[in-house]
């Protein structure tokens, strides 16, 4: 099994980063129960211990991601038992990550992807798409909002996202997983990505069966939906014209506005959603999971260099700091969506920088700046294990404010094992860019894909 008696040092070894009693304070790392480990065995260890958030932390009756692990068992709304479709997605692909780095065997992901996929064709859909949330026992809506208790095409997109990669990597095994594989594709097939656009050249986030379109959310202007239109244009059964991409999601060439912010160029508008010139980083991650930017363009964008100027943009804006939050350096940046000293926030820099600091942020960001994402890893990890948690570090903290809180949300540590892989193998974006319907749809939307070899470790 790939990588396994490395592993059992890994694993040892997170095991003494993760022993200390953690409060609702910042403490430097206790470095004299550390054994230094090389790189690659602290991308190991990440990667495991933000896998097991996906494997032994799941939904044991759907084997879904619930939507958050809190550690003090502190919940609201008593939501233990949801799940999460976009969390979801992504946790299925850090599940082949699992398999190929030897954390579990094929048949045990075989057999967890089938109780999913079951659970999925049986879960309530409307239209196709399934909810943003379901409650993991039954299968059942459980509403994100007042008017959000129907399909949301971004969650069922990044599933999609997730399904399609797993049907990839089963698609010429034994006869059990390639009914997998046909059953994955008839979820696909029944998504109907039209029926969002309401006959309109651009497609509505939300549908609800009791308050219908209510919610009025257009998707359009640079987020992180990407995946969602390039899905749009390949289906084989309900796809979008390409007029729905380039008048609804390119905001009839508006898209393309480019300015320059600490000496990068933003390659695409940002300004269609914040008051900044960039945006939170995950909008660098959810889309590319498996959309693999590397050598993707457009008539809009070369998707390298937006997401890589994207992630050195929050680097340099921590080398700058100017609103003086303490901690921000090489050693600790990035910014996204996360948990917050107060609440939730979509934390970016500038106006949005609240001196909170999300590891998602630089940690899904590998691919894209190695060296910088490395920094931050080894901080982590050498001098600030209190931050760890047995799924990894925690979901955000504050020097400046001396918070942080034992808790993890699904969307954010799923990305990190995801996009580390994709960095050292390509094995997520080989699959995913693999598929026909997707190499079709990207033709449909005139993209042009020179994919540059991932890195080989």
């Amino acid at each position: 099994m790939k990588y396994f008696m490395g592993l059992l040092l890994t694993i040892f070894v997170a095991a003494a980063c993760t022993n200390h009693q953690h409060k609702n304070k910042l403490y430097p790392g206790n470095k004299n129960a550390n054994i230094p480990l090389d790189d690659a065995q602290l991308l190991d260890t990440i990667q495991y211990q933000t896998f097991q958030y996906f494997w032994d932390g799941a939904e044991p009756v759907s084997g879904m991601a619930r939507e958050r692990i809190h550690m003090d068992n502190n919940y609201p709304q008593n939501d233990q038992d949801v799940v999460t479709l976009g969390g979801s997605g992504f946790g299925v692909m850090a599940i082949l990550v699992g398999v190929e780095r030897g954390f579990i065997t094929r048949e045990q992901a075989f057999m967890r992807y089938r109780k999913i996929v079951d659970y999925l064709a049986n879960a309530d859909r409307f239209h196709g798409a399934w909810p943003h949330w379901l409650h993991g026992p039954s299968g059942k809506v459980y509403p994100f909002s007042q008017f959000d208790d129907g399909g949301d095409l971004v969650e069922t997109a990044f599933m999609i996202q997730g399904l399609l990669t797993v049907a990839e990597y089963f698609k010429e095994g034994t006869q059990s997983e390639q009914k997998l594989v046909a059953d994955i594709q008839q979820l696909w097939e029944e998504v109907e990505w039209s029926w969002y656009t309401q006959g309109k050249d651009v497609l509505y986030w939300h549908w609800s069966p009791n308050h219908a379109w209510k919610m009025n959310f257009p998707v359009g202007g640079y987020n992180e939906c990407l995946i969602m239109y390039v899905l749009a244009a390949s289906s084989p059964t309900y796809p979008i014209s390409p007029d729905v991409y380039h008048k609804g999601w390119a905001l009839n060439g508006a898209i393309a506005y480019d300015t320059s912010y600490y000496g990068l160029r933003t390659v695409l508008n940002f300004y269609e959603h914040n008051d900044d010139p960039t945006g939170p980083l995950f909008w660098a991650h959810y889309s590319y999971l498996g959309l693999n930017p590397k050598g993707l363009s457009d008539r809009y964008a070369d998707y390298w260099s937006l997401n890589q100027n994207h992630a050195l943009i929050h680097y340099r804006y921590a080398l700058d700091n100017p609103k003086g939050f303490s901690g921000y350096g090489e050693n600790q940046w990035g910014l996204t969506s996360s948990y917050s000293v107060n609440g939730y926030a979509g934390h970016h820099p500038g106006e949005s920088d609240l001196g909170v600091i999300s590891p998602t942020a630089a940690l899904s960001s590998f691919p894209y700046t190695p060296a910088e994402s490395m920094q931050f890893l080894k901080y982590l990890y050498n001098e600030a294990d209190s931050l760890i948690g047995i799924y990894g570090p925690y979901d955000a903290y504050s020097h400046s404010q001396q918070w942080y809180l034992p808790r993890y949300l699904a969307i954010d540590q799923g990305p990190i094992p995801v996009m580390i892989e994709n960095y050292r193998s390509g094995l997520l974006w080989n699959l995913f860019m693999k598929n026909p319907d997707i190499i079709r749809g990207l033709k449909v939307l005139e993209f042009k894909n020179n994919e540059i070899p991932a890195n080989k470790e």
